[in-house]
């Protein structure tokens, strides 16, 4: 039986954005790598009502909710009351969780403050997961819609707390619930150079061949100056069936859009292009004028770059092009300055590969060039080109397109030498 459980977030913070929701993201993951569908998530502030309300309307469609966060000690931490609303319960406080909570405290040789006893509140029939990492136990709740039982999970808003007690008993309870072992797998694509439209119309025939039972599911997932994903998604018995239908699949989307994709999964761009010159046994190094130093900063951020990366020189001011890399008088937008910062830092930092990236982030124009403008200079071992690029988006947006579009034009460069 398939079995679907969806993703109930509590606290007004979250709400805020005073701290992101990255538990239901989570826990997303790790159902989906259980068999167990999830397909909605929800966040909802600190208030009884509220939160009963988004429960009863989740378990409308969802077998399971599973909630994080309200199960602290405090006056707004009010999960357990509303699911004691929903299930029609009393909410009793469990005299071995008190012990265990007041245990913890004098290992630290603390009284436990009278607050705490609030975590001990247990609804009538429920089961309590036991807390090993904090001082809130989770809980498993049975709850009765229109004559069907479902259930649902409490468990900290805690990271570590949460992700001990998905693990140690709400996974398990729900693959005893389902009596299934169906697993699902995701394989990303990481492409970099066509709209989402325009990808959308070059994978028209495969997403209708992928339109039919037993097939995996295709979605795009624009993600900004990362790139626009093609996610694969494969629900089967094993993993090892489900990585068989990906293989056949993603093939068939490779024979229609391979010129774009540069990745798979957790790769980037930057990460790409820092692997290729590794097997290579290259050093690259960075002119940066219009990104100010964002290229170098996206290629530091991988571990292990400095195998590779030399450094980057940000020369933002025309004269410091002109003094420190060798840069021509003249306009400093264009092909001429492009090829001469990409020459001056490879010679500058002795690197194999010379990266240079000029042009105008806006909002005015510079040397008759409009706002959107980038040239990027690729030099190196049996190349020497110039790239022009035309960028969308206010300044911040451009600047950072310009970072994958630049490093995407060294990935051409090196698989083209």
């Amino acid at each position: 039986m398939s079995l679907r459980c969806d993703v109930l977030a509590v606290g007004t913070e979250l709400l805020l954005g005073q701290i992101i929701d990255s538990n239901s993201a989570w826990i997303g993951g790790e159902l989906a790598a259980h068999g167990v569908d999830s397909l909605v998530q929800v966040k909802v502030g600190d208030n009884v009502g509220r939160i009963a309300a988004q429960l009863q309307r989740l378990l409308t469609d969802a077998d399971a909710v599973i909630v994080t966060g309200g199960l602290g000690p405090t006056h707004d931490d009010l999960t357990r009351e509303a699911i004691a609303e929903v299930m029609g319960a009393e909410l009793v406080e469990d005299p071995a969780i008190v012990e265990v909570i007041s245990a913890m405290f004098a290992e630290r040789n603390r009284a436990m403050p009278d607050n705490n006893r609030r975590q001990a509140l247990v609804p009538v029939g429920a089961a309590v997961i036991s807390q090993t990492r904090g001082t809130a136990p989770g809980l498993i709740c049975p709850v009765l819609i229109d004559g069907t039982e479902k259930v649902v999970y409490a468990v900290p808003g805690v990271p570590h707390e949460m992700r001990d007690m998905i693990a140690r008993a709400i996974i398990p309870d729900l693959r005893r619930r389902s009596g299934s072992d169906a697993v699902i797998v995701s394989r990303v694509l990481r492409t970099w150079g066509a709209s989402e439209s325009g990808l959308n119309e070059r994978l028209d025939h495969v997403i209708t061949e992928l339109d039919g039972p037993g097939t995996p599911t295709l979605a795009f997932l624009a993600s900004g100056w990362n790139g626009l994903k093609v996610r694969l998604t494969a629900k089967a018995a094993t993993s090892d069936d489900c990585c068989a239908q990906l293989d056949h699949w993603e093939a068939r989307v490779r024979a229609e859009i391979d010129d774009i994709v540069f990745g798979t999964d957790d790769e980037t761009m930057e990460s790409i292009v820092l692997d290729m010159c590794r097997a290579r046994g290259l050093s690259l190094a960075v002119a940066e004028s219009v990104t100010g130093g964002l290229v170098g900063a996206r290629l530091t951020d991988i571990p292990g770059s400095s195998a590779v990366f030399r450094g980057s020189i940000v020369s933002y001011a025309t004269d410091v092009k002109q003094d420190l890399l060798g840069v021509s008088a003249g306009p400093v937008v264009g092909e001429s300055a492009a090829r001469e910062m990409a020459h001056g830092v490879r010679e500058r930092l002795g690197a194999d590969v010379g990266l240079s990236l000029t042009g105008v982030a806006g909002p005015d124009e510079q040397d008759g060039q409009p706002a959107g403008t980038l040239y990027v200079g690729v030099v190196g071992p049996g190349f020497d080109v110039v790239h022009h690029a035309r960028l969308p988006g206010h300044r911040e947006q451009m600047r950072q397109f310009s970072v994958i579009t630049a490093l995407g034009f060294v990935r051409r460069a090196l698989l083209a030498g």
